[in-house]
């Protein structure tokens, strides 16, 4: 099976990434070059298993490390400077490079994919800007956002939003430019020459030994590969798979992405081992009750739970992940019980340094769903004085209403309810 690319949807459609986007923002607020300066971003760094959030381009190729580096990783290194992060701070960054790309496209042909890239549609405005083409137009979008930021971007182009990820991704971080365009004619010497196909967007580690197993060992022999084999192997993302090993992506920057299964969730990597079982229970309730509060607000209840636990790098065993089917909920206490079954199922003793938790298997309703073997006068109160609570959280603040236990030793709930996607958003002083 082959493609017909001139039955396709052609586009310019530009990815833009800010090169390491929260190191590169601490640089420049300090007076540094943000390509020549040795700087992590690093969550906890009072602590010996602090997370990197964000490199330097120099301290990684200097250092040899990565934005999930810890700190016990890192060399010693006498011109490294180690910064606290200051989320606020990158949103408001954030938000003035998107307000740059609004002066090129209007709001429907921008995509923003994350806090540090985009995607932007500028075939419509090449002539209203006198550009040529959209190598012209991402040339000029990315000077616009160095003169007023001093932030460096890399951009791929692409007739799809797939083309030019995957040529952000491959080429344009190693072009002296930091562009690079991948056309739909030009799959072969590009796409079908990646080197790893964990490069390629949408296919991780796990995906990878699965099309190993089938005899596929690279991105061309996935684009040479049975169809129908792929499909009956991997059902519709097979499918996927099989159309993006020759560039094609259907999707619409229009017509925003909205999943068909949606999770909520929540994870933390806490400050020390956790060695107490106690203290443990403390966090996975915080944790529980913070997760069932987000889809009461989103007007949903779960069907499933999933408690992650991770232990210590001192130990031999990485952890556990599992799941349970539940009566569909969004009562605080009964989820908090479920947590605390997998984890007295599963747990065995070991030093933790990470939990999560998500619910799943959602369900949209305003009604409560209630259990038929409980006191249904009694399920309206619980569901009553969970919606209390979140009320007054919403307007007074987390700390405002929390459970004793959470000003126990290894509480974390009180000092995360502050911090802004985990980590910490004031405007802390410049080092």
């Amino acid at each position: 099976m082959v493609f017909d690319y001139s039955r396709e949807l052609s586009q310019d459609i530009l990815c833009v990434d800010v090169k390491s986007f929260y190191a590169s923002v601490e640089c420049i607020e300090r007076g540094l070059h943000p390509l020549k300066t040795m700087l992590v971003v690093m969550s906890n760094a009072e602590n010996s298993g602090g997370l990197i959030l964000a490199a330097s381009p120099r301290a990684k190729k200097g250092l040899g490390i990565s934005n999930v580096s810890r700190k016990w990783e890192i060399p010693p290194h006498p011109d490294l400077l180690i910064v606290p992060p200051r989320m606020n701070f990158y949103i408001e960054k954030n938000t003035e490079i998107n307000d740059i790309f609004r002066k090129y496209v209007s709001d429907e042909d921008l995509h923003i994919y994350s806090i540090d890239e985009s995607f932007v549609s500028v075939r419509s405005s090449l002539k209203l800007f006198k550009r040529k083409n959209a190598y012209d137009m991402a040339r000029m979008i990315q000077y616009h956002i160095y003169k007023k930021t001093g932030l460096y971007v890399t951009i791929g182009i692409g007739d799809n939003m797939l083309l030019a990820k995957l040529a952000l991704d491959n080429e344009a971080k190693y072009n002296a430019d930091f562009i690079a365009e991948w056309r739909y004619k030009d799959v072969p010497k590009t796409i079908w020459k990646i080197k790893n196909m964990t490069d390629m967007w949408g296919i991780g580690e796990r995906t990878e030994k699965r099309l190993k197993h089938l005899g596929i060992k690279s991105v061309y022999d996935l684009a040479h590969s049975n169809f129908y084999h792929l499909r009956e192997s991997f059902g519709l993302i097979g499918e996927q798979l099989y159309a993006s090993s020759w560039g094609i992506d259907r999707s619409n920057i229009r017509e925003p992405y909205r999943p068909l299964e949606k999770s909520y969730g929540n994870s933390q990597i806490l400050t020390k081992d956790y060695v107490n079982r106690q203290e443990i229970k403390i966090v996975i309730r915080e944790m529980a009750e913070q997760v069932a509060t987000r889809i009461r607000k989103h007007h949903c209840q779960t069907g499933c739970v999933t408690l992650s636990v991770g232990y210590s790098r001192n130990t031999e065993e990485r952890g556990f992940s599992r799941q349970m089917k539940v009566p569909v909920t969004s009562n605080s206490k009964k989820l908090v019980q479920y947590c605390f079954e997998l984890f007295t199922k599963y747990y065995d003793g070991q030093a933790v340094r990470n939990i999560g938790i998500t619910y799943s298997n959602l369900t949209y309703t305003s009604h409560i769903q209630l259990d038929l073997f409980e006191d249904p006068s009694q399920q309206i109160a619980n569901e009553k004085l969970d919606l209390l609570v979140d009320r007054i959280r919403d307007k007074y603040g987390f700390q405002s209403l929390v459970h004793a236990s959470s000003l126990l030793e290894g509480a974390t709930a009180i000092n995360r309810s502050s911090l802004i996607g985990g980590h910490a958003g004031g405007m802390e002083g410049i080092q």
